[in-house]
């Protein structure tokens, strides 16, 4: 048994993780990337983080549809065409020990080189320049999204992912149709802010293995004034919890410019939404946000702050980012053996 609790084996559902460290999902804007599909740049960049030791790696942003993605340069699962290259991912992740998951999304009215983009309501985001104002979604239109959604799902399962995230947090569409702020309709759809989540949820646990868990990102807060707290988030995840999310993976922000508040700049800022969210909500959390040096990963999880900790940037400057943090730690780990002689 590991003397760090980092590095103890974790279960979600029916996957069994080797130690509590996921790689944040990263948007590449890899101009290489064409039509959606990820290339050598993404397979060298997600199987180097598994060689590196980290537990789970979520694969960045991948979108359900052309116009849903941030920018012409990210990921899409919105045709069987982009399946095996996923595949090829996936099964040189699993080459070398680590579990794999794709994080599920549409960038709303944040779709950047989209002509027209949409959202909820017609309401655009603040900053001007690449922003459009986008048009909003007819009823019949959101229903046709959430069934884009199972379809991406049930393309990631066919390429064998081991767990699927849908993305509900930094302003995207589901942000979008849970936020006050961005939801300004008259349908069912704006008198139940959590609706289309809750559909997109439905709709992905369909094609999902009944022993695969589902992750959902969500931001716990928002900084522009008039946004919500952490109080609507929780009953907002209630619901999703309820109509089949697993684990939550705990943001804040990303809908618009700060105001009042402003986000946290110092390791572990969100860590506290995280514990919140895992008291009220009862239901397995991953942290997030600067937890780059081992102790403070370490003490997330000693503390009960969380069950998983994701590191982002920290393993984009670093990708053995696990394996230098059981060195730190002092824990007894191993490394590829073309590797031991530098350990």
């Amino acid at each position: 048994m590991s003397k760090n609790v980092l590095f103890t084996p974790y279960t979600m559902k029916g996957l069994e993780l080797k130690n509590r460290i996921v790689m944040a999902p990263m948007c590449q804007y890899s101009v290489k990337a064409k039509d959606g599909i990820p290339n050598d740049w993404h397979y060298v960049h997600y199987t180097s983080r598994a060689v590196g030791g980290t537990g789970l790696i979520i694969i960045e942003m991948t979108d359900v549809e052309p116009d849903g993605r941030i920018s012409d340069y990210d990921l899409g699962l919105w045709s069987d065409e982009h399946i095996p290259a996923f595949r090829r991912i996936v099964e040189g992740v699993h080459e070398h020990g680590a579990k794999i998951g794709i994080q599920i999304a549409h960038a709303g009215r944040k779709a950047e080189d989209a002509a027209e983009p949409v959202a909820p309501s017609a309401i655009e985001f603040p900053g001007g320049e690449p922003y459009k104002k986008p048009r909003a979604l007819t009823t019949e239109e959101v229903q046709g999204m959430v069934r884009k959604f199972g379809e991406a799902a049930r393309r990631a399962v066919t390429a064998g992912v081991d767990t699927i995230e849908i993305h509900g947090a930094h302003g995207y569409l589901i942000h979008q149709f849970h936020s006050p702020l961005t939801n300004k309709r008259d349908d069912s759809y704006g008198q139940d802010l959590s609706r289309f989540g809750v559909e997109v949820i439905q709709a992905i646990k369909k094609e999902m293995p009944e022993n695969m868990p589902l992750l959902f990102r969500i931001s716990a807060v928002e900084y522009a004034d008039g946004g919500y707290d952490i109080d609507h988030s929780i009953e907002l995840l209630k619901a999703y919890r309820d109509a089949g999310v697993d684990v939550i993976h705990v943001s804040s922000g990303g809908e618009g410019t700060p105001g009042a508040r402003r986000p946290g700049n110092h390791p572990g800022y969100q860590v506290p939404f995280a514990r919140q969210i895992r008291e009220e909500v009862g239901i397995p959390v991953i942290a997030v946000g600067r937890l780059d040096d081992p102790a403070m990963a370490q003490s997330v999880i000693g503390n009960g702050d969380a069950e998983l900790v994701a590191v982002g940037r920290g393993m984009l400057s670093d990708p053995y980012w696990a394996v230098h943090a059981a060195t730190a730690l002092g824990e007894d780990h191993k490394v590829p053996v073309q590797y031991e002689r530098a350990f």
